[in-house]
C-alpha cells in the first residue's frame, strides 16, 4: 500500500470542509504540495501574479461565500507581499485560511536563504497564526484554524506547512472541522431594560456595520429603526447592511476626521451601536463629550465582546447575535411604545424620507448640469450604466471619491450585492471583483476602482483572462490620488488651519499618463477608453456584452470641489 504523506492529506481535509478553491501564488517551497494538486481534479487553483492579489481575490471570495476561504502564499517573501490585504480580511473579519510553506524543519539552523519568522510576520494581522511542526498533527492544526476564522468575529487565520512535514508520512483521520453555533440571545431581562433606554427618544439613532450582513439581520434592523424612527448610519459598514433607498438610511459616519461622525451621534439622545464599532476613523475625537451629548443613552450589541465600550463607556452592551437581539429588541419595543411615541417615530421616518428626496433630487439636478461637460464626470457613465444593469448586479466598489455616483444611481439593496473596500488597503477592487464572479457566476459582477489603487493590483487583469472569469471593471481614472487632496483640504482647514496651496507633487497620476485601456489589452483583457459623454453609451454596451472580462477605462475630471 503506498504511503499517504502530509501534501495529500491537507488536500483531502480541505475538500471534506467543502474548501475546492484555493488563491494563491507558486513558489519553490510548495513545488510539492501543489504538483499534489494536480490529482484532484475537483479542487481549483486560482493564480494570481502576485500575493496581494491572491489574498485580496481571497477577500471578495470568502465576503460573499461566508465561507472559509483558502489563499497559499509563498515563504517569508510571499507572505509579506500578502500582509496589507491580510490586514484588510482582518479588519473587514472574511474567514480566510491563509498557508505558506518554507523549505523545512531541519533547515532552522541554516538561517538559509528566504528564512523568516512567518508566524510572528503573519500575527499581527490575524485571529490566530502558528506552524506545524509535526508531521501528524497537520490536519488537527488546520481543523483549528477553520474553527478560528469561522468563529465570530470571523478573520484570517495564518498556518505554516513546512516542505519537510508535507512530505513526511500523515496517517490522520480526515473529517469535517466541526463549527461552532454562536447565535446567543440576550435574557428578556437585558433586551427589556434595552427596549427601556430606546424608547421614547426625541432623537434616536442607530449606528450599523458589517456584523448586521454576517448575521443576516437586516429585516431586524430596519424593524427596529422604523419602530424608533431612528436615522441610521453606517460605521464600518462595507456591505447592504440596510438599503439605500430606505427613507431612515442616512449615509456613512466620517472615514477621515471625528467631525464628520459627531454631526450625526451628538444630536442623539438615544444611541443604539450594533455590528460595528464606534468610530472607524482616521483622526477619531477623543473626548467623549464631543462625540455623544452628555446624557445620552448607549446601547450595544455585537457577537466581538472586544468592541464594545472599546473607545466610550455604554450603558448596556450585549454579547450576542444581531439577528435574534434585534428581533426580541423590536418585540419588546412594540410593548413599551405608547401611540404618542409610534405616532412621534412616524413623523421622524416621514421627516427623513422628505430629506433624503430632496438631497437626492439636487444632487441628481447638479449632476443633469454637468451631464454633457467635459472633461467627464463620473455621474454620466454611472447615470447611463445603471439603465443596463440588471437588478441584482454585483458590484464592488472601490471607487473612492466617485463612489458616491455609484450608489446614487444603483443605490445597493440586496444583501450579498454590494462590498466596498475596507481596511484601508489599496487594489482591492480589481482582484475582489474577481473573487466575487467565481463565487457567483450566474450574476454579473463589476469591479470599480480608482486609477491610484488599480496600479496596485494591475496584474491580476492576467488572472480574469487566464482563468475567462467575466467580470467587468471600471477605472475612474481621474490622474491623481483624489481622496489624498480632499482629506489635505479638510485637514488644512480643521486640523492646523494652513491656508490652502498647491498639492504636494506626489497626489498626481501625469507625465505619463498611464493608458489602461491599452494595457488590459498587452494582458489579455478587452477594453475602451471613454472620455467624453457622448461616448459612454457604446462603452457601456460594449462592456456589458462582450463575453469575458472587459475594462473600461473612464477619464473624469480631475478638478476638485471646494478649491
Amino acid at each position: 500500500m503506498p504511503v499517504r504523506t502530509g501534501r495529500f492529506a491537507v488536500i483531502e481535509q480541505f475538500l471534506a470542509d467543502g474548501m475546492n478553491v484555493m488563491f494563491g501564488n507558486p513558489g519553490t517551497v510548495e513545488q510539492g504540495f501543489l504538483d499534489s494538486l494536480e490529482q484532484y481534479p475537483d479542487f481549483k487553483y486560482i493564480m494570481g501574479l502576485q500575493e496581494t492579489i491572491a489574498v485580496a481575490m481571497g477577500d471578495g471570495y470568502a465576503r460573499v461565500t461566508k465561507k472559509p476561504t483558502l489563499v497559499q502564499l509563498h515563504s517569508g517573501v510571499g507572505l509579506g507581499n500578502g500582509i496589507g490585504m491580510m490586514y484588510q480580511a482582518m479588519r473587514g473579519h472574511a474567514p480566510l485560511v491563509v498557508i505558506a510553506g518554507e523549505s523545512g524543519i531541519r533547515y532552522d539552523a541554516m538561517d538559509a536563504q528566504m528564512a523568516a519568522d512567518l508566524v510572528s510576520m503573519a500575527k499581527p494581522v490575524t485571529k490566530w497564526s502558528t506552524r506545524v511542526v509535526d508531521p501528524n498533527s497537520v490536519l488537527r492544526v488546520l481543523r483549528r484554524a477553520v474553527k478560528i476564522a469561522m468563529t465570530p468575529p470571523m478573520g484570517p487565520v495564518f498556518v505554516c506547512l513546512p516542505a519537510d512535514i508535507l512530505d513526511a508520512p500523515n496517517n490522520e483521520p480526515v473529517f469535517p472541522t466541526p463549527l461552532l453555533d454562536t447565535r446567543v440571545a440576550p435574557t428578556t431581562e437585558q433586551v427589556a431594560k434595552a427596549a427601556s433606554m430606546l424608547a421614547g427618544a426625541q432623537h434616536p439613532i442607530i449606528i450599523m456595520g458589517d456584523g448586521i450582513a454576517f448575521s443576516h439581520a437586516q429585516a431586524e434592523l430596519q424593524r427596529v429603526a422604523e419602530l424608533l424612527g431612528a436615522e441610521v448610519w453606517g460605521a464600518d459598514s462595507s456591505e447592504v447592511n440596510m438599503s439605500y433607498t430606505h427613507p431612515l438610511f442616512k449615509g456613512m459616519t466620517g472615514h477621515m476626521f471625528g467631525a464628520a461622525s459627531a454631526k450625526a451621534s451628538q444630536k442623539a439622545d438615544a444611541v443604539l451601536v450594533v455590528g460595528t464599532y464606534v468610530f472607524p476613523e482616521v483622526f477619531p475625537y477623543l473626548d467623549p463629550a464631543q462625540v455623544f451629548a452628555p446624557n445620552a443613552k448607549i446601547v450595544h450589541i455585537d457577537l466581538n465582546a472586544y468592541e464594545i465600550a472599546k473607545n466610550f463607556a455604554v450603558d448596556l452592551g450585549l454579547v450576542s447575535d444581531p439577528k435574534l437581539t434585534l428581533g426580541a429588541l423590536a418585540t419588546a419595543l412594540e410593548g413599551v411604545l405608547s401611540e404618542s411615541d409610534l405616532r412621534a417615530a412616524r413623523e421622524r421616518l416621514e421627516a427623513s424620507q422628505a430629506a433624503n428626496e430632496a438631497a437626492h433630487k439636487a444632487a441628481v439636478d447638479k449632476d443633469a448640469s454637468l451631464r454633457t461637460a467635459t472633461p467627464m464626470r463620473a455621474s454620466a457613465f454611472m447615470e447611463e450604466l445603471s439603465k443596463h444593469v440588471p437588478d441584482d448586479v454585483i458590484i464592488f466598489d472601490e471607487a473612492l471619491t466617485s463612489s458616491p455616483y455609484v450608489t446614487r444611481y444603483m443605490p445597493p439593496h440586496l444583501p450579498d450585492h454590494f462590498f466596498q473596500t475596507r481596511g484601508g488597503s489599496l487594489g482591492v477592487g480589481i482582484p475582489g471583483a474577481l473573487g466575487l464572479k467565481l463565487a457567483r457566476p450566474d450574476k454579473t459582477v463589476i469591479g470599480f476602482t480608482g486609477d491610484g489603487g488599480s496600479m496596485y493590483t494591475i496584474q491580476a487583469l492576467w488572472t480574469a483572462a487566464h482563468y475567462k472569469i467575466g467580470a467587468k471593471f471600471v477605472i475612474c481614472n481621474n490622474q491623481s490620488y483624489r481622496l489624498l487632496k480632499d482629506n489635505i483640504l479638510q485637514y488644512w482647514r480643521e486640523q492646523v488651519g494652513d491656508p490652502v496651496h498647491e498639492f504636494p507633487s506626489g497626489f498626481d497620476l501625469k507625465d505619463p499618463v498611464i493608458d489602461f485601456a491599452t494595457l488590459a489589452r498587452s494582458i489579455g483583457v478587452p477594453s475602451v477608453c471613454v472620455d467624453r459623454p457622448e461616448n459612454v453609451g457604446a462603452a457601456v454596451k460594449q462592456m456589458l456584452e462582450t463575453p469575458g472580462p472587459f475594462l473600461v477605462d473612464m477619464v473624469i475630471t480631475n478638478e476638485v470641489p471646494g478649491l
